[in-house]
């Protein structure tokens, strides 16, 4: 049998991810995202997910709300075949994405900025790759 369910375009699903990513490192909620909006967080919710497309106007709309330009929706898309942020290549800043993506990468960055001597962010540098070359040791 034919499975007739149409899949998202992975474009809309990576400009889904972005705008999640994007929310996730404000702080903000599905909720607070979609009354700025003036929509439902069920909408929200859909547009992370890539199953329903977001438009133009809107897409602006969500940009200047989560403060980034429009590019930021479509930086590393798939397909995409040209260098990413500052010349790296696409793929090295996947790594980053898929950091601030997770619920500890968001809560240590949020905490790691927070530091404001040099000294001790260092020292939590050395820390993290202390304990990660112990994990390869291991």
């Amino acid at each position: 049998m034919i499975e007739n369910k149409k899949k998202p375009n992975p474009i809309d699903i990576h400009v889904g991810s972005r705008i999640r990513l994007r929310r996730t490192m404000l702080g903000m909620s599905q909720e607070k995202l979609g009354e700025s909006l003036g929509i439902t967080f069920q909408q929200i919710q859909k547009y992370e997910k890539g199953t329903n497309r977001v438009g133009a106007s809107r897409l602006q709309n969500i940009s200047n709300i989560l403060n980034v330009p429009v590019s930021f929706f479509f930086e590393d898309a798939p397909g995409e075949h040209s260098a990413g942020v500052g010349g790296m290549e696409a793929s090295s800043s996947n790594y980053v994405v898929d950091f601030l993506s997770s619920s500890e990468g968001l809560q240590l960055n949020r905490a790691f900025v927070k530091i404001s001597d040099p000294k001790v962010r260092r020292k939590v540098v050395e820390l993290v790759k202390a304990l990660a070359a112990e994990a390869d040791a291991d």
